[in-house]
């Protein structure tokens, strides 16, 4: 491991003698929070998000604003997901707390958890984030990123049968039928895909989206996400993974098309269409043949993406050899690069720089928890 991302991870120690800073420029007073258990790397990431979720600033807000009435603070405009710098950061930090939560319901973090979520998840905050997403001009409001986000936030409730997440399941309800509704509409007028490595991408967020709609059983959105995927995706041929990553990626647009294709095809079928997607994936277990990310500046904003595209590409090849079937020989050097960037994107989230403590927690909680797998 290299030396800097030593010290970066050394940073995360600080998280247990902090105290809490999560309601800076927010609402509600400062508590302290408990300790992390040794060598309970999900106790890190739960601190990192609760240590957010509830601070308003700093803050990036992307705001369309019709007239004054519309000008406000973070926690005015949107006061369920102001936190964590942007919202779909808030979001994902929520979904972070919930997922572990719920795998983990003997945390030490459990009462403070319940507490925070408790004073996001109310019926007057999602009214306030539905009158904010109904307002004109914001039909593309956090699309497709932010959005997906919130629809695994839901997904996440939605499995459980504890009461109390199952009445927050409930009270994010209105903001989910709307942001569906409008998914709907949107799928039948795109015409091609996006294929970025940051928020607007839509191969991660329509396998985000697919989650959840079988989550949910909402077989609508399900079958419209397929069919356009299909329509999107099945002749793709010669991925150019040789010009990854670009400068501010912090999603891979070859991987995590892959990913997203595995969701949809047979082992059989899939293992077919990867052979002509990305031909250059070694047969002989190594796994040097994709290198991770560089970040030499966690403190700017867009290249610390680079950590975060360590992390989704961990999750993307681990989806990816999941998907085809046990005995492909591709299996090994997939796995091999995955372990690879997730040492690399594991050591770089740390609490030292809130350019990337206020989102990367979310991207290694997915990682290691697998929640993308089955």
């Amino acid at each position: 491991m290299k030396f800097s991302n030593i010290v970066r991870l050394a940073g995360l120690s600080c998280l247990m003698a902090c105290g809490d800073a999560g309601n800076q420029g927010g609402t509600g007073s400062v508590t302290a929070l408990p300790e992390p258990r040794p060598g309970v790397v999900e106790d890190r990431f739960a601190l990192l998000a609760l240590s957010c979720i509830h601070q308003e600033y700093p803050n990036k807000i992307s705001h369309y604003l019709n007239s004054d009435a519309d000008a406000g603070t973070p926690s005015q405009l949107t006061p369920a997901f102001y936190g964590c710098l942007d919202w779909h950061s808030s979001v994902h930090g929520h979904w972070l707390l919930v997922r572990l939560l719920k795998l983990d319901p003997e945390t030490p973090f459990r009462d403070v958890i319940i507490a925070r979520l408790g004073q996001s998840f109310t019926e007057e905050n999602i009214a306030g984030e539905v009158a904010y997403y109904l307002a004109p001009g914001r039909s593309s409001f956090e699309r497709p990123y932010g959005i997906a986000w919130y629809l695994q936030l839901v997904a996440e409730l939605h499995e459980s049968d504890d009461n109390t997440m199952q009445q927050w399941r409930q009270t994010l309800a209105p903001l989910e039928n709307q942001i569906t509704a409008k998914i709907k509409a949107w799928l039948p007028n795109l015409i091609y895909p996006i294929r970025l490595g940051t928020h607007n991408q839509t191969a991660f967020a329509f396998g985000l989206m697919l989650d959840y709609a079988r989550t949910v059983g909402d077989s609508d959105l399900e079958q419209l996400l397929v069919d356009k995927v299909l329509a999107f995706h099945a002749d793709d041929k010669n991925c150019p993974l040789a010009y990854e990553p670009s400068g501010e990626d912090f999603l891979s647009p070859c991987l995590m098309e892959a990913d997203l294709m595995r969701r949809v095809f047979s082992a059989e079928k899939f293992a077919d269409w990867l052979a002509d997607f990305m031909p250059t994936i070694p047969e002989d277990g190594s796994g040097d043949w994709l290198e991770p990310g560089v970040v030499l500046d966690p403190e700017d904003g867009k290249l610390v993406h680079l950590d975060g595209v360590n992390l989704s590409r961990a999750w993307a090849l681990e989806g990816i050899s999941a998907g085809l079937p046990e005995n492909d020989p591709r299996r090994g050097a997939l796995q091999a690069a995955a372990d690879l960037h997730r040492e690399t994107g594991i050591a770089s989230v740390s609490n030292e720089h809130y350019m990337g403590s206020h989102w990367l927690g979310s991207f290694a909680t997915y990682l290691v928890t697998k929640r993308g797998i089955n």
